[in-house]
Parts: structure tokens; C-alpha cells; sequence
């Protein structure tokens, strides 16, 4: 005969409402194996630059997303207006306004105002990094004049355009967005 064990003491789900109004959780299953995979998915920024949402806050007014880089030299210079948090995935990159390299299972913090050019070395092939990025870039010259603009809200409708494109549904860009 067995006995089945008593569950623990502490695990009761929490009794009371939710805040009021809050935001439904979001959980993305796969996205460090099969969001990898689908090229279609990722939305094309340049031939060789691409990302895929993870999570577009608009209330929040911050985004996260996986870059996905398919050929080396210099991705863009920009200026941060919030902090940004990255993990490489894959390959590597660096600024050329540091002396570290952020390569496979990295961890960088760049603070707000920082402004850097972000270069892929010529070795690697493909660079994907998981992105937490508060606020937005301002694309500059290497004198700082501003050159473009890019936010949650600009990433939204690009995205949104791409899988207009693929023939995915209106709404297929809501499981991104809180």
C-alpha cells in the first residue's frame, strides 16, 4: 500500500483578487529553440539584421527582443535614453568606444545616455542577443548629429507591417504587447 504524499503546507494558491485591471501574464514556450528556427518570423530591419518581439510594452514604454545580425561590420551608433540589459546567445559584438567584448552566454549593462557603435567582428557569421531595452536609441553621426529614432512604439509598427506581409492576422502582433 502506498500513502501519497501530503503536499506542502505553503503551497495554496493566493486567495485573494488580482489587482484590478492588470495586465494578463505572457509566456512565449520555445523561444531559445524553435523562435530561432522560423526565419519568416523575424523582422527584417536590413538584409542582414533582424528581430523578433518578445515583449513590446507600450505601457511601460520599454521592449525586449532577440537581434538577430547576419554579417560583421557596424550595426548603428546610437545613444540610450533609458538602461539596456543584454545576454548574447549566439556569436559576438562589441562597441568601439570600449575594450570588452560581450561573446556567447554574456552579460552586458549599457547605462542611459550612453552613446556607442555597436560592431559584429568579421569571424562571425550570425549574432542573436536577447535585448531588454527601457526607453528608446537615437541613431547618431559620429559627431552626434541625429540621424533616426527608434522605440517600442516604432518597433511595434514594424513588426506589425512584417506579418501584414506574411498574411499572419490583424492581431497576430497582441501577444507582444502590454
Amino acid at each position: 500500500m502506498s500513502i501519497a504524499p501530503k503536499p506542502d503546507a505553503l503551497a495554496i494558491p493566493y486567495q485573494l483578487p488580482q489587482v484590478p485591471f492588470m495586465a494578463p501574464d505572457m509566456v512565449h514556450p520555445g523561444v531559445l529553440g524553435q523562435w530561432l528556427e522560423d526565419d519568416r518570423l523575424w523582422v527584417p530591419v536590413t538584409d542582414s539584421v533582424s528581430f523578433k518581439p518578445v515583449l513590446l510594452s507600450v505601457s511601460g514604454g520599454y521592449y525586449i527582443n532577440l537581434l538577430r545580425v547576419r554579417k560583421s561590420g557596424v550595426l548603428s551608433r546610437h545613444r540610450h535614453t533609458g538602461g539596456v540589459h543584454a545576454l548574447v546567445l549566439k556569436g559576438r559584438w562589441y562597441y568601439l568606444e570600449h575594450d570588452w567584448i560581450a561573446e556567447e552566454g554574456s552579460f552586458a549593462f549599457e547605462p542611459p545616455g550612453e552613446t556607442h557603435t555597436l560592431f559584429v567582428p568579421e569571424d562571425v557569421e550570425e549574432m542573436i542577443t536577447w535585448f531588454h531595452v527601457q526607453g528608446g536609441y537615437t541613431y547618431v553621426d559620429p559627431q552626434g548629429v541625429a540621424v533616426g529614432y527608434e522605440d517600442v512604439f516604432t518597433k511595434l509598427e514594424t513588426a506589425r507591417a512584417h506579418y501584414k506581409t506574411l498574411g499572419l492576422p490583424d492581431d497576430y502582433i497582441e501577444q507582444f504587447i502590454r
